[in-house]
């Protein structure tokens, strides 16, 4: 009669030992993603299973490491967690550059919308893209032509030839993109915009909703040499807004708007004559 054994299902749990350098490189990554500072526990909960004092020899090392003159970036204890940051000794220069740089573009709703109809319907022109958008465009397209996001792109062959725009390189570099192929489906748009715009945007408000991108190869993107050369690096200092007055068509000022009649100067309606009998 032969015996059954029976096993503890956590004795089958064998301890997978990570070698030194892997360690090391994930206590680095582990630290460097953390937009807070990291302490020593939170890092055990991701290393599940490995020991508490390795953990912390191997931290250690990374402190020293990172200490060392070839390494702009240390790792400081901050608030009993660990962080990455610059060293004291290069601030002034760190500092200089920091001053250099240009805050980043802000998007104003109808711009963000906009943008996205000429990204994922582009060559496009204005009146399509009023056409899909339901109202004037002319002056967040003039805005979004004085960022540096958005290029002529020659004329449409049709009747009055209108101008077409599309995208050019510093929209590529501004969202992180190689070429318009690499843009997000819609629906991740509007999880794009919804963070960026908060309350003000609506999954119903998203542009273009119902429009597949349209293939653009990436010269024509704004990626070619000729337009590298040709577009400057993005302005990045006002905030993207529209102009309503630059919507008014060229030579033509805006419309003014309709003044009420004050009470005093109020013409009174005519009085009805009452029919008169035969």
């Amino acid at each position: 009669m032969s015996q059954q054994l029976k096993t503890d299902p956590r004795e089958l749990k064998t301890s997978f030992m990570l070698n030194d350098e892997i360690l090391k490189a994930l206590i680095e990554g582990i630290i460097y993603v953390a937009p807070e500072p990291v302490t020593l526990d939170a890092i055990l909960k991701t290393l599940d299973g490995e020991e508490r004092d390795r953990v912390k020899a191997k931290l250690d090392e990374l402190i020293a490491d990172y200490e060392q003159n070839q390494h702009g970036i240390q790792i400081r204890q901050v608030a009993n967690g660990y962080k990455f940051s610059t060293k004291t000794e290069h601030h002034e220069i760190l500092r200089k550059y920091v001053k250099s740089l240009k805050p980043p573009i802000r998007l104003s709703k109808p711009a963000l919308e906009t943008l996205a109809v000429v990204a994922y319907r582009q060559p496009v022109t204005l009146p399509e893209i009023e056409e899909i958008r339901g109202v004037d465009a002319g002056g967040v397209i003039h805005t979004l032509m004085d960022k540096k996001l958005v290029v002529t792109a020659g004329r449409k062959s049709v009747v009055g030839r209108p101008i077409l725009y599309r995208t050019s390189r510093d929209f590529l570099v501004h969202f992180g993109l190689k070429d318009v192929g690499e843009l997000p489906s819609l629906k991740e748009f509007e999880e794009l915009a919804k963070r960026a715009l908060g309350s003000e945007w609506t999954g119903d408000e998203a542009p273009a909703a119902g429009a597949e991108p349209a293939p653009v190869s990436s010269e024509e993107a704004g990626g070619g040499a000729g337009a590298a050369a040709a577009v400057p690096p993005a302005a990045q200092q006002a905030t993207l807004g529209e102009n309503p007055e630059a919507a008014a068509p060229a030579g033509e000022p805006p419309a003014p708007a309709p003044t009420a009649p004050s009470e005093g100067n109020a013409t009174p309606p005519p009085e009805e004559t009452p029919p008169t009998s035969g």
